[in-house]
């Protein structure tokens, strides 16, 4: 059942895409849609918020469980996608079984050293295990794309007792940022008692003006022993042991937390979207996809791109086990759960290593293993890394974390968890161990070749052409089909996420170091992601240090061939794409600083405010402000005894984002990346008014009716359905 504009209910299938009814004042005689010449959102965050469909109420005469609906089964060309399934990894499997025919295993009468067959033992294995790699990866998503599917949202309990945390770090993060989040945070909805908690890592006094002024709570553990270990769950200057410290404090006087990064401004529905799945006793948390609103420069834009397959694809597909991986960008948690395995993980990546330790633990309640749910609704809007060193930074602490967890939890989820969990996982940390044994093969082969003349196989170049061609032809065609389930506001539609291919490839040094490093057991410690203005400078040294090495084998590898007479054109042609690939990070560093020089003085950055920016409220003293003027400001801080029905059809707010110094807790400025199509960013007008509670507009302003209406049949500022 769910609400219909005038409050009646109805039965609805949660499959159904919501339709808005257009006025009649919007067409004319013809009937067709006249145009709105109002200004829209840059981003229709309020749509994507609601990808999983409308909420529905679970049937109260029999207990509920999470239902999923799969993305296939709203596939019109069915027959299609299955011989694409089929065709993808069978025709893979093929080239292996070809390549790695006896036949096509070198043979030397006499060879020009002794050990030289040796090294074509190595070269063999290297080509086979590159190719039984790409089958991996190929066979992967071809499961993902049979299995994916969405759960079907449901109404929250009422009356529950939930915090929503984030945590700080002076000198790593802006006062700003977080200023922007809390701001966000405490216009979230729910009917219940809801504190918004700030962990300060420095105990910082501006930081408590803030959190006084906005009426957040404060939590720091600075300077209490138990809560600051050399190692453990308390580990210092980590992000798991602040949480736990929270938790061991304050854990207890809540039901859930609702937890996102710094960075990231959560919508007034974050909650209504994420609680009701933990009507289902068994749930132990809920995560959401991770999306960057400062869309703004090539790094940022191609970041988000490369999550497309993790967020699109790989997570739907855990909700068919009942394991999606835990992310800590944005996220819901059971209290009890998660003090049930001990907190957070001891971890540089400590989602995903306590959402696997959640998985092995059993719900004492029910006796079954504790399952989790991914929503692609998105519910929050991040900050991504804007320069190079920082996006190469959080690669490696990803990576780093995924072997850790290989190495350190993978074995235990052998007895411990179901055949099925035990595969999803398998299928998701496969993706760095592999990336970065094929970058290190790759660049093996091309020595032993080019430098020593080795060869492992020696095949009819025609026919290879021929299987490789067409296998990657699949294997791409799966990629590109599988966009149209994208969950990124920002992506264009129909754009084929060549940035994203391409930012792997570009990773792959990195994700070869840590593995390096992993396998030599060197420590390896937690840094947080610098955001805003504290990005970190580029170097060509520092930043592309890695990098550099492969350059060295790559090129060398070229040279040597050509000396030696080695230089055979299929690996000549391979070893010199290789040296393209690790070094267009560099050139793209640099074009982008040619780029940026070239802007006519005075030109704001984009995603800053321009200087005539209309000024916000002037700031306001809450402290000696009415009591039920102050709610009207802090609408979800303490228990409410009449909340509005946060069913109803509205636009949510789109969060507030920028790196302007922050102003009051009034009425905030139009952010620049949810700025009017119609002007560059930031010449968006601010609204007529401040949203009332929740951060719903007004009956009176139809401006957001408008804007809903236009983006839902496809105009400006909205995606196409």
């Amino acid at each position: 059942m769910t609400s219909t504009p005038s409050g009646a209910r109805r039965d609805d299938d949660p499959s159904r895409t919501t339709r808005l009814r257009v006025p009649a004042h919007r067409t004319g005689n013809t009937g067709a849609f006249r145009r709105i010449k109002k200004t829209l959102p840059r981003y229709d965050y309020e749509h994507y918020s609601r990808l999983a469909g409308p909420l529905t109420q679970p049937d109260p005469n029999k207990p509920y469980s999470v239902r999923y609906r799969s993305l296939l089964s709203q596939e019109p060309h069915r027959v299609r996608v299955a011989l694409m399934l089929a065709a993808a990894p069978l025709l893979s499997v093929v080239l292996l079984v070809w390549l790695l025919q006896p036949a096509h295993w070198t043979e030397r009468d006499y060879p020009a050293f002794d050990w030289l067959p040796a090294l074509d033992v190595v070269m063999l294995v290297s080509i086979g295990l590159i190719e039984l790699f790409r089958c991996l990866n190929v066979l992967s998503n071809a499961h993902a794309t049979l299995v994916a599917r969405d759960p079907v949202p449901v109404v929250p309990e009422t009356g529950t007792r939930v915090a929503f945390l984030t945590s700080f770090v002076p000198g790593k993060e802006p006062l700003e940022m977080v200023t922007k989040t809390l701001e966000a945070a405490v216009r979230i909805r729910h009917r219940g008692t809801l504190h918004v908690w700030l962990l300060d890592e420095g105990d910082d006094p501006e930081v408590k003006e803030v959190c006084a002024r906005l009426g957040v709570h404060h939590f720091s553990r600075k300077g209490v022993a138990k809560w600051n270990r050399a190692e453990g769950p308390h580990r210092a200057r980590t992000k798991h042991g602040n949480y736990n410290a929270w938790l061991d404090a304050h854990g207890d006087a809540y039901e859930y937390f609702a937890s996102v990064d710094t960075d990231h401004v959560p919508l007034p529905n974050y909650l209504e979207r994420m609680l009701g799945f933990f009507r289902d006793p068994d749930v132990g948390f809920v995560i959401g996809p991770q999306v960057y609103g400062n869309y703004d420069n090539f790094v940022t834009k191609a970041a988000e791109s490369q999550q497309f397959l993790f967020h699109a694809l790989i997570q739907r597909a855990g909700n068919r086990y009942g394991s999606p991986m835990f992310v800590g960008t944005s996220n819901a948690v059971r209290i009890k759960a998660l003090q049930q395995i001990g907190g957070l993980y001891d971890s540089i990546t400590e989602d995903m290593a306590t959402g696997f330790e959640m998985h092995r633990a059993k719900n004492p309640a029910t006796g079954r293993k504790w399952r989790s749910v991914y929503t692609p609704d998105v519910l929050a809007v991040g900050e991504g890394p804007n320069a190079w060193t920082d996006f190469f930074t959080q690669q490696m602490r990803w990576s780093r974390g995924t072997y850790e967890t290989i190495l350190k939890q993978y074995w235990k989820g052998w007895y411990s968890l179901p055949p099925s969990k035990l595969f999803n996982y398998t299928m998701m940390i496969i993706f760095y161990p592999m990336s970065a044994l094929n970058w290190i093969l790759a660049a093996l082969s091309c020595a032993l070749f080019l430098g020593l003349g080795a060869s492992g196989v020696n095949i009819d170049p025609a026919v290879w052409l021929m299987l490789y061609g067409n296998a990657s032809a699949l294997q791409i065609g799966l990629y590109v089909w599988n966009r149209r389930h994208n969950v990124s506001p920002h992506e264009p539609e129909g754009s084929g996420g060549v940035a994203g291919m391409v930012m792997s490839a570009l990773s792959a040094p990195l994700y070869a170091k840590a593995l390096i490093d992993s396998v030599l057991r060197r420590k390896s410690r937690f840094v947080v992601t610098p955001k805003g203005d504290s990005a970190s400078p580029d170097t060509w040294f520092g930043t592309f240090r890695y990098h550099w090495y492969f350059i060295l084998v790559f090129g060398g590898s070229l040279t040597a061939g050509f000396v030696q007479g080695n230089a055979h054109p299929a690996m000549v042609v391979w070893a010199t794409f290789a040296l393209l690939i690790t070094a267009a990070p560099m050139f793209a560093w640099r074009h982008g600083m040619r780029r940026d020089r070239r802007k006519p003085p005075g030109a704001h950055a984009a995603g800053r405010p321009p200087a005539d920016r209309p000024p916000a409220d002037p700031p306001r003293d809450l402290a000696h402000e009415p009591a039920t003027q102050r709610l009207q400001t802090l609408p979800r801080v303490r228990q409410q005894a009449q909340p509005p029905d946060p069913y109803q059809g509205q636009q949510a707010q789109a969060p507030q984002y920028g790196r302007q110094p922050h102003a009051a807790h009034g009425r905030p400025d139009r952010p620049s990346w949810a700025a009017s199509p119609g002007g560059p960013a930031g010449q968006g007008r601010p609204p007529e008014g401040p949203a009332g509670p929740g951060g719903a507009t007004g009956a009176g302003d139809s401006t957001g009716d408008d804007q809903t209406m236009q983006i839902a049949l496809g105009g400006l500022g909205g995606r196409k359905e």
